[in-house]
């Protein structure tokens, strides 16, 4: 591993790290404690329902272990989070445990198009949440690795480069969405808000998440794989239920609606505000015991 990858790696993770961020499914998932103490390690699903360890889940400090070894269902396609636990720690109750060390890994085991039950490959990252500040306060947004894994790379990847600062939410359905994430949003010419974009486009992820009150989902044109970074935020199910399986769902707003509907609440012409609000930042930060939003997620 290169010096550079080795740092890169560091500033991601910290109690447990991974050796690498990819592996093939023939190569050991290699985890490392690099704390200075011995934990216990924790597995769950992404609904939080513990994973049968086959022997013993504790670690040392600074050993490494096999994953697919000590959990062999991390061998087969899923999302599974891992978490580090005081030794003595009870590791079989259900849903997030409540203290834990570090920042929880992610694994995501992909599966071969061609053959769905079969690992092609895994990703191992840090389970991140993000802080969107609006001239309405700020909303706190977890994601659903487990359904829209590469949405969910490509929302992380803009809003960690400052894509979203100083962008507008230039589209309001009152009791259906709000929407925003276009750099054209707020453009002199009025026929081009919406139709900005990255510069790329990204593959749908439909999936079975439903486009409930707060859930943030890709905006798109006609073509199902025409998203890129416009996104909008759900406001009422009776309404938004119809984008179910139409729309990929990637996260949720888990705190915060109430600027949320304030946003909604803006005075329109059509769809379009007559005083957009600003996206003044979007801020990614690791969860830890003392922070983690996924916990509303996983109680659902």
């Amino acid at each position: 591993m290169t010096a550079s990858a080795v740092t890169l790696l560091s500033l991601l993770f910290s109690v447990l790290v991974p050796q690498k961020m990819w592996y093939a499914p023939t190569q050991p998932l290699t985890i490392s404690n690099k704390s200075d103490k011995a934990v216990v390690l924790e597995l769950t699903d992404f609904t939080g329902k513990p994973v049968s360890a086959k022997s013993s889940a504790d670690l040392a400090a600074g050993q490494s272990v096999d994953l697919k070894s000590l959990f062999p269902d991390t061998a087969n396609p899923g999302t599974f989070v891992l978490y580090a636990l005081a030794t003595g720690s009870n590791t079989s109750q259900s849903g997030t445990p409540k203290d834990f060390a570090g920042t929880p890994l992610v694994i995501e085991v992909r599966a071969q198009q061609q053959n769905p039950a079969a690992a092609v490959v895994t990703r191992v990252v840090p389970l991140q949440y993000a802080v969107m500040t609006t001239d309405t306060g700020p909303l706190t947004e977890a994601f659903y690795y487990d359904a829209a894994p590469n949405t969910v790379e490509n929302f992380l990847s803009l809003a960690g480069g400052g894509y979203y600062d100083g962008l507008v939410f230039h589209r309001v359905v009152p009791g259906f969405v709000i929407q925003g994430g276009d750099p054209l949003g707020a453009d002199p010419d009025p026929t081009k808000r919406g139709t900005g974009g990255p510069g790329y486009t990204i593959i749908a992820e439909f999936n079975g998440r439903p486009h409930v009150e707060g859930v943030l989902s890709m905006a798109r044109a006609q073509s199902p794989d025409s998203a890129g970074s416009q996104f909008f935020v759900c406001l009422d199910y009776a309404q938004t239920q119809q984008l179910d399986h139409q729309y990929t769902a990637f996260g949720k707003v888990v705190d915060g609606m109430d600027a949320v509907k304030a946003i909604a609440a803006a005075k329109i012409n059509g769809e379009t505000p007559e005083h957009p609000a600003t996206i003044q930042k979007v801020e990614i930060f690791p969860v830890t015991a003392q922070k983690d939003p996924y916990s509303a997620i996983f109680s659902q």
